[in-house]
């Protein structure tokens, strides 16, 4: 175990306006000043997630996340909410399947109570049983809300299926056997193991100064001490490409599709090209999926492709939700235009509106200061490079013709997983072996 810092080590300048300092117990604190707002947006995000748990506790991630929220040795449930709220700040926290981010946004003159809430609640919670058993159905609730939005859920069935048993596949919010068997001692037991400073960075983005941020995080998390290595050990998938279809019935009045197969992971060097034929194929009113599918033959009201990324893994996956008697007419046309994109790739008018798209994009969603923030803690969290704007606007303009039609071949060669959920009780999965296969 080691102790936290009693003195401030000097900060690194990443690029303009980005700072990082890493405190003797490990704890990383990365800002981005943003001179011209008047608000910060504070974050804690935890380098533990869904895929980092043990079967008998699938979901603590998420169950913690609540739990946070509950109470610590300083402060009540309510005057934790109520002493953001009071000021006029957004107080909240979100799961992944590898990460975990409690998070406030703020005027820059109330930072130093947000850094002091968080970093008191990441340090102090009590976890208490009461709070556990009153939790639980909160989470269960939120569980079944999940089972009964079958676009939602249909998302989870092809994860799930693509993995096949790895923790990758599970639904971040557990099931309701682990989430009603979980008790007090394990979920508090996962928390003193996962949260320590060497397994959290703070990512702050406003008008800061850098200096300042670390020493208000400093004297928040006191002297917060852990093991210095990351406390997560990850086992890559082993995704044998065997495809298949699952359906899931429900009685729903359209049948919800994903359909997709093996995509890159969030460090590849490819995941460039891989964004730009995302976006020629599903990620827009422009693009093939959206034209042929939606546009030329009216089959759909909503389709969209979309690229999944982890440390070691990715998906590439096209959604579409349909009338039942049309669904085999959408996975056709869907794979003909898969089939199409693998065989040929992008044309000159295509590839140049699809990177145009990301560029725009990028730039258009790192306007305020929550954007900002997440950027920075995604970034340090899951061990990507941090680009500077430029820097990525430079990759995404260096994608060429031969990129695309080497990622796609990568991505779009099969065979298939394929998840369907609605009125599909009378199916034969093997009617759609035609589509999944390679």
């Amino acid at each position: 175990m080691r102790r936290g810092a009693s003195t401030t080590p000097s900060a690194t300048v990443l690029s303009e306006g980005v700072e990082l300092t890493t405190l003797e117990s490990g704890l990383r604190i990365v800002t981005e000043a943003m001179p011209d707002v008047r608000s910060v947006a504070v974050g804690f995000w935890i380098g533990v997630g869904s895929r980092d748990e043990r079967e008998p506790v699938a979901g603590a991630s998420h169950f913690l996340e609540h739990l946070l929220f509950k109470g610590t040795k300083r402060r009540a449930a309510l005057e934790i909410s109520s002493i953001i709220d009071a000021v006029g700040g957004d107080m909240n926290a979100f799961t992944s399947k590898e990460y975990t981010c409690f998070y406030v946004r703020c005027l820059d003159r109330d930072m130093p109570l947000a850094v002091d809430v968080l970093g008191d609640m990441m340090t102090s919670s009590l976890v208490r049983s009461a709070d556990v058993d009153a939790e639980r159905d909160v989470v269960l609730e939120e569980i079944h809300m999940h089972v009964d939005t079958p676009d939602d859920l249909v998302h989870s069935v092809f994860t799930d299926a693509f993995y096949r048993g790895h923790p990758l596949g599970r639904e971040v919010l557990g099931d309701e056997q682990t989430i009603t068997g979980m008790t007090r001692e394990q979920v508090n037991r996962y928390y003193r193991r996962h949260y320590v400073p060497s397994n959290v960075t703070v990512a702050v983005a406003g008008n800061v100064r850098h200096d300042q941020v670390v020493e208000q995080v400093a004297r928040a998390v006191g002297e917060w001490a852990g093991p210095h290595d990351r406390t997560v050990k990850r086992v890559a998938p082993q995704v044998t490409r065997a495809g298949g279809t699952v359906l899931r019935a429900r009685p729903t009045e359209q049948t919800h599709i994903v359909f997709g197969g093996q995509g890159v992971a969030r460090g590849d060097d490819r995941r460039w090209a891989a964004g730009v034929l995302n976006q020629a194929l599903g990620g827009g009113m422009a693009s093939r999926l959206f034209q042929e599918v939606r546009e030329q033959r009216g089959l759909v009201y909503s389709v969209y492709s979309y690229n999944g990324m982890y440390a070691d893994s990715g998906t590439f996956a096209v959604y579409a939700g349909t009338t039942p008697h049309k669904a085999d007419e959408v996975l056709a046309v869907t794979r003909a235009e898969l089939d199409r994109a693998l065989g040929g790739g992008l044309v000159d008018e295509e590839l140049e509106r699809a990177k145009g798209h990301l560029a725009g994009s990028t730039i258009l969603a790192l306007e305020d200061t929550g954007s900002r923030m997440s950027r920075l803690g995604k970034a340090f969290t899951t061990d990507v490079p941090l680009l500077t704007l430029d820097e990525t606007l430079r990759a995404i303009e260096a994608v060429t013709a031969d990129d695309v039609l080497e990622i796609a071949r990568h991505m779009l060669s099969g065979p298939w997983t394929l998840a369907m959920v609605g009125p599909v009780g009378d199916l034969d999965p093997s009617a759609y072996d035609r589509y999944v296969a390679a």
